[in-house]
């Protein structure tokens, strides 16, 4: 019976990291949860990441035959399966807050993106993408496993858990823009953003200062990871966390 990798499923214990950058990123940042490395014979860096698993510890197969049934894209040369795991959030770091995320790629572009800006924890409310799927683990491009992604069942669940942090909801009909509340100088701070189709629901004004970031006409909204970006952006430069 040939070694080979089953397709993914939510309810598995594991999940994969699809293309040789994310995986290796894997391997030096949360090295005891790697199960197996797959390789192609054909990768060019082959025999120096075999090395690498075996001073590791970790089980190297090289060949095609597991590639066949998992693999999205032709120069996916590397896998490496994984546990998945739970995170905490740093309760004296700032977090990013995403509202039900139904988009796989939005949510991995988004962790990526956070990574790069130094903001390292992130809160994910259900129901929402899943995290571990490799689509969200390939757009993350390994910055997955760089940062805290923690779960909430509620949004009510991740303020009871952190109710320090300031909360800057983005909302189109905010009263304020992201570099002016920026400078208010609490270091403690939740940006909160809404899904793809809908936003944040009206009530969420409530919770703190509302953020609305300048657009033209010729749009009806920014995408989720654009406008999370250029958020996390503000916050991150006015509080020196990036240079």
């Amino acid at each position: 019976m040939p070694d080979i990798i089953l397709p993914y499923k939510k309810d598995h214990e594991t999940s994969y990291a699809p293309g040789a950058f994310a995986t290796i990123e894997l391997m030096r940042t949360r090295p005891r949860l790697l199960r197996k490395v797959y390789i192609r014979p054909s990768f060019i860096e082959k025999d120096s990441l075999m090395a690498e698993c075996a001073l590791l510890g970790i089980p190297a197969l090289c060949g095609d035959e597991a590639f066949r049934r998992v693999r999205q894209k032709e120069n996916e040369y590397v896998i490496g399966v994984f546990d998945k795991y739970e995170d905490r959030l740093d309760k004296i770091k700032p977090h990013v807050v995403l509202v039900s995320p139904m988009d796989m790629g939005n949510l991995g572009t988004i962790i990526r993106t956070i990574a790069g800006l130094n903001i390292t924890d992130l809160a994910v409310i259900s129901t929402a993408a899943d995290l571990f799927h490799p689509k969200a683990v390939r757009a993350s491009m390994g910055a997955l496993f760089h940062i805290n992604c923690a779960l909430f069942d509620s949004f009510d669940a991740y303020r009871a858990a952190f109710p320090a942090h300031a909360c800057y909801p983005f909302m189109l009909d905010g009263d304020a823009l992201p570099a002016v509340l920026a400078r208010e100088r609490n270091p403690l701070f939740s940006l909160v953003f809404g899904n793809e189709a809908r936003g944040l629901p009206p009530e969420y004004a409530a919770i703190g200062r509302a953020v609305r970031i300048p657009q033209s006409p010729l749009v009806d909204s920014l995408n989720l990871s654009v406008a999370a970006g250029i958020g996390a952006y503000a916050f991150a430069e006015k509080y020196g966390l990036i240079s």
